[in-house]
């Protein structure tokens, strides 16, 4: 079995993990598909990215540019060789992964159908409503035509998608801290209603059980080092062609990903139109600042470490609701009227320089792999 992930979920908007993949022992869920937003003790609430994607899909301003030093673009994410343990103080709101189970070894001649699934984020709280913003989660179903039985397998994030996307401003920490980890889940059955009623419950493909299992070590390895969860995707323009600073990691990616490896084993995909949801940032050539030694340790540039937890300040959890309106004008003037954004990634800050139309929620066709052909940057 991949791993031992707790609890169940309500999937959320792109990722997931498993007790067959996630090898990061007792965690707590995600909130990508369907899953849950919000956390408990380091939670941070999901309701910031929405207000935030919000301000920016409601206001138009004029351009700006950037410039930083050369590098390679996009930046890779960085894998990791073991999963590490989650600190105590991340708990989530909603169990990650709670009915995960042991991915089966599938008999070689079994005939494995292979299931494209999609439903609205947070479906469990909110039913079809962010379907209708075509914000998504993406899983994959699978049945065993010998045995009947029916498998789904997802990607999301351990903390619910807040914690992965802003830390939180412990009193006793000079760095901000992260609660980000996502993995892969695994578990017997496909709640037909949950996908099919608002979302997506389509056949793709058809592959042998040894496939599956030539399928299932990958993504053993591929969840062992994968360790954490990315929002955002950061462009230097919604144009096409335009130059890709940063890729997210999330469910779509992980289903993407895992489409591409059922292809290099020979899979053959049928010709249907599939679509995923992205999460954009619009900047200029990003800056890099350094990591959390760099900036916050005691040789560390205090200037730069005072602003970037005053940047993440207004997206702390557990607001009133004057608070709240308070943290949303901060928001609204840091990243659209001064044009910043402070970008955490492979555990290093990044600046920048925001432009027009600064953010914006895609639902993107990202068409079905040909056999044996290799596709970059999933």
């Amino acid at each position: 079995m991949l791993g031992q992930p707790v609890s169940p979920g309500s999937r959320g908007a792109g990722s997931s993990g498993s007790r067959l993949m996630a090898q990061a022992g007792n965690i707590g869920p995600g909130a990508e598909g369907r899953r849950g937003a919000g956390a408990a003790p380091g939670r941070a609430s999901w309701r910031w990215a929405l207000a935030l994607l919000w301000l920016a899909a409601t206001w138009c301003w004029p351009r700006a540019s950037g410039s930083a030093p050369s590098r390679r673009w996009p930046v890779p994410y960085k894998r990791f060789s073991f999963r590490p343990e989650p600190d105590p103080y991340c708990q989530a709101k909603y169990t990650f992964c709670p009915t995960g189970s042991p991915v089966p070894v599938m008999k070689g001649d079994d005939v494995i159908d292979v299931f494209r699934l999609q439903a609205p984020v947070w479906e469990f709280k909110y039913g079809d409503l962010l379907g209708h913003l075509k914000i998504m989660h993406d899983a994959i179903g699978f049945r065993s035509k010998l045995t009947g039985k029916n498998y789904t397998m997802e990607w999301y994030e351990l903390f619910q998608l807040g914690n992965c996307t802003f830390p939180h401003m412990r009193p006793e920490m000079n760095a901000p801290f992260w609660c980000n980890q996502g993995a892969a889940c695994f578990f017997e059955g496909i709640d037909d209603t949950h996908w099919k009623e608002n979302g997506t419950l389509v056949l793709v493909a058809t592959i042998s059980g040894n496939m599956f299992n030539k399928m299932a070590k990958w993504v053993k390895q591929d969840n062992e080092t994968g360790i954490y969860y990315e929002t955002w995707t950061v462009q230097a323009s919604p144009a096409k062609g335009a130059e890709t600073w940063f890729e997210s990691y999330d469910c779509s990616k992980f289903v993407l990903r895992t489409y591409k490896k059922l292809a290099e084993l020979g899979a053959e995909f049928k010709k249907i139109e599939t679509n995923y949801t992205r999460i954009f940032l619009y900047s200029g050539e990003p800056t890099y600042l350094g990591n959390e030694t760099s900036v916050f340790g005691p040789s560390g540039n205090k200037s730069l470490a005072l602003a970037i937890k005053r940047f993440y300040y207004p997206f702390k959890p557990h607001l009133s609701t004057k608070e709240f309106l308070l943290s949303l004008l901060q928001i609204f003037d840091a990243v659209i009227i001064h044009r910043q954004f402070y970008l955490f990634y492979n555990f290093e800050y990044w600046f920048l320089p925001m432009k027009y139309p600064f953010i914006k929620i895609t639902y993107e066709e990202i068409p079905l792999p040909n056999r044996n052909k290799t596709f970059p940057g999933l």
